[in-house]
């Protein structure tokens, strides 16, 4: 609901512009949680798209951090989400697996809204394209470029 919604958002958009190859394997998992463990063993890097709140920007700013940054920063850059990153990550390297990790996160807008609706906030919505190409930006640099969809006519 509303800007808590930005991974599945970003999620739905990278499935319809891009062709996803073999080697990038794209979850919309909603909350994060220790049912990921089993793919951190699999990957050699991971990705995470999730809304931030409290970081003194306005709606819409994206932000680019290490896992660690996020999880164990008391301060402006939190998760909404119970458990972060940086928690799969160490829960995956007790059980001897490692992958590195980055996160993408949008500023919200309004997290605890009069009225609960379905959908971004206007300025989050806008900045969804800004969202996409940060993450294509950031596969591409890990080495895994994404191919836009032809444009059927």
């Amino acid at each position: 609901m509303l800007d808590e919604g930005i991974g599945p958002a970003a999620f739905d958009e990278m499935q319809k512009l891009y062709d996803i190859p073999e080697n990038v394997q794209l979850f919309d998992v909603g909350c994060m949680s220790l049912d990921m463990v089993p793919y951190v063993e699999r990957c050699d890097f991971i990705l995470t798209v999730d809304a931030v709140d409290g970081t003194g920007q306005s709606a819409g700013t994206v932000f680019r951090y290490p896992p660690e940054d996020m999880a164990r920063h008391c301060g402006a850059l939190r998760s909404l989400h119970d458990l972060a990153l940086v928690d799969l990550f160490d829960a995956a390297l007790l059980l001897g697996y490692e992958a590195e990790g980055f996160c993408v996160g949008m500023q919200v807008q309004n997290m605890e809204p009069a009225e609960y609706v379905m959908g971004l906030t206007p300025p989050c919505h806008a900045a969804l394209p800004l969202l996409i190409e940060t993450v294509e930006a950031e596969l591409h640099r890990h080495g895994f470029p994404l191919r836009k969809k032809a444009v059927s006519a």
